[in-house]
This record gives C-alpha cells, sequence and structure tokens, in this order.
C-alpha cells in the first residue's frame, strides 16, 4: 500500500487557528482511500519546520508527500507550481526570525517544479464542486520554504530508488477567520474534500492534463 505525508501548519500571524492542519486533520479521520496517510503538523519556523519535515520523510519514506499551507486572501484552494530557492519574510516566523533575501538551500537549485498532477487535480476539484486554481507563487514564507524542502528531500531520495512525489497546497481562510473581514472564504469541509482529491488524483493520475486557461495566482 502506498504511503502518503500529509502536513499542514500551527497557526500564525496572530490566528488562532490554521485551517492547513484542521482540514489535514479531518481528512486523517475520514480517509477510507487506497493508501496509509501519515500526518504532521510543520512549524512555521524557517529554521525547525526543514528538519521536521525531513525526519518525517526518513521515517515513513513515503510515495507521495502532500504539504498544505494557508493563504489568507485567496478565494480557491490552489495547487502550487513551483518553489523557488528564496527565503524572504514580510513577517516574523513564530520563532521571531525574518529572514531577507537567503537561500532555502545554499547551493541548491533555484527552484523546483511540483511533480504532483497540478492540472489534474485542479480540474478533479472543480468536477467535485470544490472551488479551485493553478497558483504560480508560493510565496517566499515559510510554505515556500517548506515546498522547496519536500521537493529537495524528494529529489535527494530517488536516485536508485523509487521516485516519490511531491508538491504543496495552499487553503483559504475560514469563515471564523474571515468574520469582520472582507477577506474571501471556504469551510473545512470543502477545504477537506479538495484536500481527498487532490490525494486521490495524484495517488492514480501519472501524466498532468493540458489545459490553457483559467484563474491563477
Amino acid at each position: 500500500m502506498p504511503v502518503v505525508l500529509l502536513t499542514g501548519f500551527e497557526p500564525f500571524g496572530g490566528q488562532t487557528v490554521n485551517p492547513s492542519w484542521q482540514a489535514v486533520q479531518r481528512l486523517a479521520a475520514a480517509w477510507d482511500g487506497p493508501a496509509e496517510l501519515v500526518t504532521l503538523e510543520l512549524p512555521v519556523d524557517f529554521r525547525t519546520a526543514g528538519p521536521a519535515l525531513a525526519e518525517a520523510v526518513e521515517r515513513s519514506r513515503p510515495d507521495l508527500v502532500v504539504a498544505v499551507g494557508q493563504a489568507g486572501g485567496r478565494p480557491d484552494v490552489t495547487v502550487e507550481r513551483v518553489a523557488i530557492n528564496v527565503d524572504d519574510a514580510r513577517i516574523p516566523d513564530n520563532g521571531g526570525f525574518s529572514p531577507v533575501d537567503e537561500p532555502v538551500v545554499p547551493g541548491g537549485p533555484a527552484a523546483y517544479f511540483a511533480t504532483l498532477p497540478v492540472k489534474a487535480c485542479v480540474a478533479a476539484m472543480t468536477a467535485a464542486g470544490v472551488p479551485a486554481s493553478v497558483s504560480q507563487t508560493a510565496g517566499t514564507f515559510v510554505c515556500n520554504h517548506v515546498f522547496y524542502q519536500v521537493m529537495h528531500e524528494l529529489a535527494g531520495r530517488s536516485a536508485g530508488g523509487p521516485l516519490a512525489r511531491g508538491g504543496f497546497v495552499h487553503v483559504p481562510f475560514t469563515p471564523e477567520q474571515a468574520a469582520g473581514t472582507r477577506h474571501p472564504s471556504m469551510t473545512l469541509d470543502v477545504i477537506t474534500a479538495g484536500l481527498d482529491t487532490i490525494v486521490r488524483t495524484s495517488l492514480t493520475t501519472e501524466a498532468d492534463l493540458r489545459v490553457t486557461g483559467g484563474t491563477t495566482h
């Protein structure tokens, strides 16, 4: 049975919850798919998130890694296409650290593309009634840091062995988080349904779709 490592984040930026981890927990509790799900809550911390992820990959030896983070202000579930080798924090992380123009991995490639079937995942979510789109940027905060670390870790472990696939997904605020603001939001049930679709699609789809147009971020 394939193993899927599914990660979310702890709250940050003054929030008391993070829908990325809430949805991961919900999916794990209801999961009945064709894989073993291993879940991990990551710290919103540039210095400790990478080692925590690497340890989980070493322990679980996953066939698929889907990291999930919160992107407050986005209206839909966005599947990220590319991670860049830059840490550039607009706000301090939860450890008070604010790197500026620093590499995620010194000497690493400038960028990694996700190896999830990005457009197929978006098409499957849309068909299931989950608002979704492809995103061309994961930012330069801890989400991008973890996305880059995921792909770097999997690339380093693929030599001479089976190729694990990985990528990153951003989810919106929940209605509770967006209350009293003009931010768009999405219920945890819909977010969880989106993650379920992404995991199932990634497990069963090798070649991505070639689709033009559509909303991107």
